[in-house]
């Protein structure tokens, strides 16, 4: 058996001596490097052929349980966004780009080293249990997350429609710690929500109309595009877009949704990597029939992650929109999802994002053109207004007495452009 094995191991070396063997000719000055290739792979399969020799559990030296444990580890190693997904990892990530996946509908990522929730999504049961954006998640059913790895949190979070998870969520703005027990089911995502035209005892003379993104998925732009003949339809002159606690989704969704309000063949976005030869540029369609060029305004915060900051970051640089809010939450690299023989896939950080005038978006976000912030209170109760019919008589009462302090800013700037522009057009018509 073990001679065997040690064949075994020999035959994948000189496969791979093969496959890069022009490297290693022309690299001998690097062997004692850290980084010499063949050394350290003879380490790899050295180490894999000791687990498989002499390892007391024989149930868990399969070769597939091993392979997939040391892509685990290699993947997480580089950053919180790269990761290795198992097969129905990888069927999971594709129902939920779908608008449709089982789980608590909690967006999560690393911030500083700790599991935090991003945004819950809305009409989920992380959302109706009142977790909030901010929240660190300090366990799963018991589980500590202190040097759990991004994807292996994901995969208790997720699971079978029914199955109750215990998390213990820690919230930085009241230092309290608190246990919640939530019930997975199959999330359905409605992408634009709340489309309407604001009520004129706030907006005056003006028709503003108002909606909400709350994720790019891939009806998102078809759903935003329908919304908008309906609001057109009712005279629309101005437009807000809340893009707050919109943790983002596709990028083809957020490049899709920009080509609505930017000319067609426009950049939106362009990404860079290692190379130059990897700079890739993301246009508007060509087919895309523009919009007039009605006001607008997209309000973001700490909550406004990635396709978001896509999405805003374009509009404000080719001035198209004015960002109301506060800076945003600063996801602004690329993952390639590459699919591997057996149907797992690399989740792989290959980029980053950059706007149209050269921001890079990782780790700084988006800075708003006016900044404007909610207390505690006020996002509370910004949440709470997002439960659809759900609060309490106390709840209730306490929204009402809370006023959104960004978008009263938002309704302010855009009364204030159409105040401008009449202006404007005045003198045109005396002069006729």
């Amino acid at each position: 058996m073990k001679r065997k094995i040690v064949y075994g191991f020999l035959g994948l070396l000189l496969i791979f001596n093969l496959a890069v063997g022009v490297r290693v000719l022309t690299s001998s000055a690097a062997a004692d490097s850290d980084d010499a290739g063949y050394e350290n792979l003879t380490v790899f399969t050295r180490a894999l052929q000791l687990i498989r020799q002499d390892y007391v559990d024989p149930n868990k030296i399969g070769y597939k349980d091993l392979t997939y444990s040391a892509l685990r580890g290699m993947l997480s190693s580089l950053d919180p966004h790269s990761q290795f997904m198992e097969p129905t990892d990888f069927r999971d990530m594709q129902d939920e780009t779908r608008s449709e996946f089982g789980g608590l509908g909690i967006v999560v990522s690393t911030k500083d080293g700790v599991l935090t929730v991003v945004s819950p999504m809305e009409d989920t049961p992380g959302f109706r249990a009142g977790i909030l954006p901010g929240d660190q998640i300090l366990r799963i059913n018991g589980i500590t997350t202190e040097k759990m790895s991004l994807q292996d949190a994901i995969d208790l979070l997720r699971g079978d429609p029914g199955q109750k998870v215990t998390l213990t969520i820690y919230r930085p703005s009241n230092k309290e710690t608190k246990d919640y027990v939530l019930q997975r089911e199959i999330i359905k995502v409605a992408s634009v929500k709340d489309a309407k035209i604001l009520d004129q005892s706030v907006t005056g003379n003006f028709k503003i109309g108002y909606l909400r993104i709350t994720q790019f998925n891939e009806p998102t732009a078809q759903e935003l595009s329908q919304k908008l003949n309906e609001l057109q339809a009712q005279g629309m002159q101005a437009l807000i877009v809340d893009l707050r606690y919109n943790p983002g989704g596709l990028l083809t969704s957020a490049v899709d949704v920009c080509g609505l309000f930017l000319a067609p063949k426009t950049m939106v976005v362009y990404t860079e990597g290692r190379d130059a030869s990897q700079r890739r540029e993301y246009d508007t369609s060509k087919n895309e029939k523009q919009r007039p060029n009605f006001p607008m305004v997209l309000l973001v915060n700490g909550g406004s992650a990635s396709g978001s900051e896509i999405v805003a970051g374009a509009l404000k640089d080719l001035n198209r929109a004015i960002l109301v809010g506060e800076t945003t939450f600063g996801k602004g690299s690329v993952q390639s999802v590459i699919q591997l023989p057996d149907g797992s896939a690399l989740r792989l950080t290959t980029a980053k994002y950059y706007t149209p005038s050269k921001q890079v978006i990782h780790e700084k976000g988006i800075t708003p053109n006016i900044k404007a912030s909610l207390s505690s209170d006020q996002e509370r109760a910004l949440i709470l207004r997002r439960r659809d019919g759900l609060l309490s008589p106390d709840e209730q009462k306490f929204v009402s007495e809370q006023k959104d302090t960004q978008l009263d800013r938002a309704v302010d700037a855009l009364k204030g452009v159409m105040i401008y522009n009449q202006n404007e057009k005045q003198p045109q018509a005396a002069e006729q």
